[in-house]
């Protein structure tokens, strides 16, 4: 994207009411201006303003840094850190809402933290690295392993968390209060907010509201960009690279926001072919496949699982979404069931290729799968914790 493309963006201005901050202790108010284009959302202090957040740099600069270093290779897991990666600097994001934040550069040294939080959740579980610090957890939609690993990432982190559950119903929603004003109210009790949400944008809303980090834990069928990082994370884990590499997507590739958000991290690599399995009314939308020709990527549709596991490297199944598909109960009943991984699969599949899956799971993988070492997805699960402790380091505490 062009560095002028900067400028032509809409500009959102409102004041902030004064807050401390943590790091360099400041009480800031200033007017947050907030940049909006068709990458990604992010915001930065007006340089007019009289007080200036000493705790965050100009996000318009982070956005020009991140144009510019797109493209950039390194190993996954291997890397030293450009410059601008030096331990103790401020992090270049400071929120996650999408995919499309993340560079080559930046993705091999979050892999890089993993590892290392990998080390301290093994062997340092008394670590203090973010005590003092709140994270709020607002999940307006059902979550198991994306709520409790970052609260679990928080917690061994030696941060706290406060949460709520089901808050579409539980939470100040249910009396019609707004997004915006439940993010103004809860950023003053938190440090970072990760919030889950039923509308697609909703976390770009939030992030536009908000003073302290927002991370996107999936808006509706938009977008799941920590699931995406930790799916990249285990692919390099299990298969040694990302480059060369061939993918199958298989599943509700329509309403499923953790293969958006793959198809886009995929798109960073060299030589990458995507394959899409899906029924017919859950195909994956022409935005993606848009997305990937703009960016010299091969991809293609089958109907046969059978022929596409034979060539992958990484079969990701995905579960049939029931919840998206509101009264038409008969398209669900047509999709489901439609394509499954079994002992059949397993069998036409390569020796090194794996089997990975965001879950929860209904039977679109079959147990008697479970045992086979190429089955990665409860290995897959467990690298949510390292990603997910190592993005609350960076965006709390940076490098």
């Amino acid at each position: 994207m062009a560095a002028t493309s900067l400028f032509s963006c809409s500009m959102h201005t409102e004041m902030l009411a004064p807050k401390t901050l943590k790091g360099s202790d400041v009480l800031c108010c200033h007017i947050k201006s907030s940049y909006m284009e068709p990458g990604y959302l992010k915001s930065t202090c007006c340089p007019k303003s009289n007080f200036l957040s000493m705790k965050k740099s100009s996000k318009l600069e982070q956005m020009k840094t991140i144009l510019q270093t797109d493209g950039i290779h390194s190993n996954a897991l291997k890397v030293e850190r450009a410059p601008y990666f030096s331990v103790g600097q401020k992090f270049q994001l400071d929120d996650v809402i999408e995919a499309q934040q993340f560079d080559r550069d930046i993705l091999n040294a979050i892999f890089e933290v993993a590892q290392e939080m990998e080390s301290i959740e093994k062997n340092s579980p008394g670590s203090q690295i973010l005590k003092g610090y709140l994270m709020a957890t607002l999940f307006y939609e059902p979550s198991t392993r994306t709520r409790l690993s970052f609260e679990s990432a928080m917690k061994r982190l030696g941060g706290e968390v406060l949460t709520t559950e089901n808050a579409r119903e539980f939470s100040s929603a249910a009396k019609g209060e707004t997004l915006e004003d439940t993010i103004r109210t809860v950023e003053g009790y938190s440090d970072i907010i990760v919030m889950r949400h039923f509308e697609s944008g909703a976390a770009r809303r939030a992030a536009v509201t908000a003073g302290i980090p927002i991370i996107n834990a999936g808006d509706g069928p938009g977008q799941h960009p920590t699931q995406a990082l930790l799916d990249v994370y285990t692919i390099q884990r299990e298969i040694g690279k990302l480059d060369s590499i061939k993918v199958g997507l298989v599943g509700d590739l329509a309403n499923g926001r953790t293969v958006r958000s793959l198809a886009y991290l995929l798109a960073k690599y060299k030589d990458v072919k995507i394959y899409f399995v899906a029924p017919d009314v859950v195909k994956m939308k022409d935005d993606i496949k848009e997305y990937l020709t703009s960016k010299g990527v091969k991809w293609e549709e089958s109907a046969d699982l059978m022929e596409v596991a034979s060539e992958c490297d990484v079969v990701y199944q995905t579960r049939i979404q029931k919840e998206r598909f509101g009264e038409r109960v008969d398209l669900y009943e047509k999709a489901r069931g439609k394509y499954i991984v079994n002992k059949d699969v397993l069998k036409v599949m390569q020796t090194h290729a794996v089997v990975m899956h965001p879950l929860p799971r209904l039977d679109e993988i079959t147990v008697d799968v479970d045992a086979d070492p190429r089955a990665a997805y409860f290995r897959q699960a467990k690298n949510g914790l390292y990603i997910r402790m190592a993005l609350l380091k960076l965006l709390l505490v940076g490098w």
